[in-house]
């Protein structure tokens, strides 16, 4: 049999307020377990709360960015469930009037396709507090600093249909709320969580088959190896005689697994009802259009405009325009030294290569985009070859000077342009491979075709490098065909 998958995402962004959702305690990260915990985050009897306005603000930027309705009149409802670390016994969230409604989201598949997801909503709610197992024996410890931190749940519609589209989708979520500075997306602080609805179906049928959720999944490797492993699962239970049952499950990665954690609630189980501390949030017509007047230019036209201004490839907009940050440093180096192409192709190149390798983010990049501008101006201008030019970008990711002509003098690699002194060069490489030349002209033109890149090579390892290629080429060519 022939089976589809149906996936639909519920993403949680923590937004980069100061404070949190509903009182004035910090949001910052990795402070000493309940040192960031206010009463009202304690839920201590007559505590109030107070609605963070830039909370609000930052969930309309996101609605705005997405085309969605924006809920003009949105509701906060009490979600009840008792667990150690909510010690309300109810999380404040918004249930049928979000502050974000249908809106749709772009993404690009690795054939270049472009795919619509569907946005259901987007609302606001606060985050529940911690709970910590390992350092503890036999108990467990409760940390309520991330308590009353904002969130925005983002739940797409259940367009998705692979594991791999579904990592693109949370992928473009990621680096649209970055870009609108909304949220950091450290999916390592979990600022970024997603939690994934899974179910299978015959092909052809319209019917969706019967879901599960993955609670929590906090990587885009774990995302699409969670997704792989419940689909295989779900499908293997059904074709042995089984059936899927609605639950809450947890990716191991560990083991590569998924395993049920408890059954999945209704919305009924939540016994949700409007808050009655908190007023409905009425969004005024002057308030949107200031935020729309925020926006920054969005992922999607960044890359447009890439390809029509630089003249780059699909590819090659796409992925300079992945992230802001990327974005700037590029244009920035393309500022620099005024070739796009050369810009684009040392940035995604030796550029991306060392960041992986000492896994840096390009904020941290130790090499700044005015250093590597000029660097590639030498390489217009001959001052020095493509080769040379990867031992200066080394030099320079070293600390060794603090501009590309700084290192190019002190280590002398100023490129040889001088014909005479290329040709006496030549001269001396052609004597001491006599035999070779002679081989040469008297063979084929594919036989030729092959030897002249062992000449080229001893050319330039006489020049240790430094001789311009493209006059060695021209020159030697002369010479042996002589």
């Amino acid at each position: 049999m022939q089976w589809e998958t149906v996936i639909g995402l519920e993403i949680h962004a923590q937004l980069s307020t100061r404070s949190k959702i509903f009182s004035g305690s910090a949001t910052t990260f990795g402070a000493e377990p309940n040192t960031q915990a206010s009463l009202v985050d304690l839920g201590m009897p007559g505590t109030l709360p107070v609605l963070n306005e830039e909370a609000v603000r930052m969930a309309v930027k996101f609605g705005l960015a997405i085309d969605a309705e924006l809920g003009r009149t949105n509701v906060f409802a009490r979600k009840n469930y008792f667990y150690p670390d909510l010690p309300k016994g109810y999380q404040t969230s918004q249930m049928d009037h979000p502050v974000v409604g249908k809106g749709h989201l772009d993404i690009t598949l690795e054939d270049g396709t472009v795919k619509r997801i569907g946005i259901t909503r987007a609302h606001l709610e606060e985050d529940a507090g911690k709970s910590l197992h390992e350092d503890f024996h036999g108990m467990s410890g409760i940390d309520l600093n991330r308590a009353g931190t904002p969130l925005l749940e983002i739940v797409s519609e259940p367009d998705i249909r692979s594991a791999k589209e579904a990592v693109a989708y949370v992928k473009a979520i990621h680096a649209l709320v970055r870009y609108l500075g909304i949220c950091d997306g450290n999916m390592a602080e979990g600022s970024l969580r997603c939690d994934c609805n899974v179910s299978v179906r015959p092909k052809g049928q319209e019917a969706f088959g019967t879901r599960a959720e993955i609670k929590n999944v906090n990587s885009f490797r774990f995302i699409e190896k969670a997704i792989n492993h419940e689909i295989q699962r779900q499908i293997e239970l059904i074709e042995d005689g089984g059936k899927v049952v609605q639950e809450t499950r947890l990716y191991d990665p560990n083991k590569d697994e998924t395993r049920s954690m408890r059954g999945k609630e209704e919305a009924n189980d939540y016994r949700y009802f409007p808050c009655p501390d908190l007023l409905p949030v009425v969004l005024e017509d002057s308030f949107i259009e200031q935020v729309r007047g925020e926006l920054p230019e969005l992922p999607g036209e960044k890359r447009a405009r890439f390809e029509s201004q630089y003249g780059l490839s699909a590819y090659d907009a796409s992925v300079l325009s992945a992230s802001r940050e990327m974005a700037e440093y590029f244009e920035q180096v393309q500022a620099a030294c005024g070739d796009a192409k050369l810009a684009a192709n040392w940035v995604m190149g030796e550029l991306s290569s060392l960041l992986n390798k000492e896994d840096l983010e390009i904020e941290q990049s130790p090499v700044s985009a005015a250093q590597l501008g000029g660097m590639i101006l030498r390489i217009k201008d001959n001052t020095i070859s493509g080769k040379i030019a990867k031992m200066v970008f080394e030099a320079l990711a070293a600390g060794e000077g603090d501009s590309a002509d700084a290192v190019i003098e002190a280590k002398g690699l100023k490129q040889v342009t001088d014909s005479g002194a290329i040709e006496a060069m030549l001269d001396e490489v052609l004597a001491a491979n006599a035999a070779q030349v002679e081989q040469y002209r008297a063979s084929d033109e594919a036989k030729r075709a092959k030897m002249f890149g062992f000449f080229v090579g001893q050319a330039m390892k006489a020049s240790k490098g430094k001789a311009n290629p493209g006059q060695v080429n021209e020159l030697l060519k002369k010479k042996l065909e002589g």
